[in-house]
């Protein structure tokens, strides 16, 4: 019988007060119990604390934390990792909920079964800020295929994410030198050690608020700095995975279409088009 909590679910938040209790409703009709919610506040100035502070009365698996100072997602995410007490880690996004109440039941039978593995994934629902459906999609299933692609594209779709917290210590957790994309790194260090999965299950929707976000903008979506980043980050695994042209070509191609005029109306027929020539691994479903 298992007597701690095994699965901790890390959610962080900034300035999210309108949007959050969505989250962590989506959470707590998991069929998985055997839980632990650790919500961060990044230094929020918009009530979100508060709000925290009420849904915490709703179940007493939540915990809440707060950073004295704004320290971005990577360096968040490693805060509330290190108070987990779960043998797995997943996480949700502030604006985002998961849309299959057995996800993580799903996801923990995988691991238990498959000790060889460190991360299973799934699909995911890619929704605008109005919460209409863009694109749904599913990732490559085996770790032979995923392996192939990974480099190109990251081939995981975070909130759908479900690892072993020994292998992110192993591996040094998220990098804070790769936020934005510390997620992707966080993939590609744990694929040097272990095998990863992708289930072939819809486990998640997203939303485009992100890009209302000041603090969200100012960090990660400079046009040149997000360049450099994904280039550094093609660098450092180029003898470790495959394609390393084609993710350089992929980098330079995401660059000059973050110019084009109204390219968020645009990017519906964007990503099918790279789907269709091969640059990303997806199967899209409409």
């Amino acid at each position: 019988m298992i007597t701690h909590r095994l699965v901790s679910i890390i959610v962080p938040t900034y300035n999210r007060k309108d949007l959050i209790e969505k989250a962590i409703d989506s959470i707590l009709v998991q069929t998985y119990k055997d839980i632990e919610i650790i919500i961060i506040d990044d230094a929020s100035t918009d009530g979100t604390f508060g709000v925290l502070s009420l849904l915490s009365k709703k179940d007493q698996r939540i915990i809440i934390l707060r950073n004295k100072v704004n320290l971005g997602l990577a360096g968040t995410l490693n805060e509330g990792i290190k108070k987990a007490k779960g043998k797995y880690i997943t996480r949700l996004d502030d604006d985002d909920f998961w849309c299959d109440e057995k996800k993580i039941e799903k996801q923990v039978d995988f691991l238990e079964k498959n000790i060889e593995y460190a991360l299973v994934g799934g699909g995911a629902i890619k929704m605008n800020k109005e919460g209409k459906e863009v694109v749904r999609y599913l990732l490559p299933e085996k770790d032979q295929d995923i392996r192939k692609k990974i480099l190109v594209s990251s081939v995981f779709a975070h909130v759908t994410t479900l690892f072993r917290k020994d292998i992110y210590e192993k591996v040094g957790g998220y990098d804070k030198g790769f936020d934005g994309l510390e997620d992707w790194d966080l993939w590609l260090k744990m694929g040097r050690v272990s095998k990863f999965y992708n289930i072939q299950e819809i486990f998640a929707s997203y939303s485009g608020h992100q890009y209302d976000n000041p603090s969200y903008l100012d960090k990660n979506y400079k046009r040149l700095k997000q360049l450099r980043l994904n280039i550094k980050l093609k660098k450092k695994y180029r003898n470790d995975y495959p394609g390393y042209r084609k993710a350089i070509l992929i980098c330079w191609a995401n660059y000059f279409y973050s110019f084009l005029p109204f390219k968020q109306k645009l990017w519906p027929v964007f990503f099918k088009l790279r789907i269709l020539i091969g640059f990303l691994p997806y199967k899209y479903f409409k």
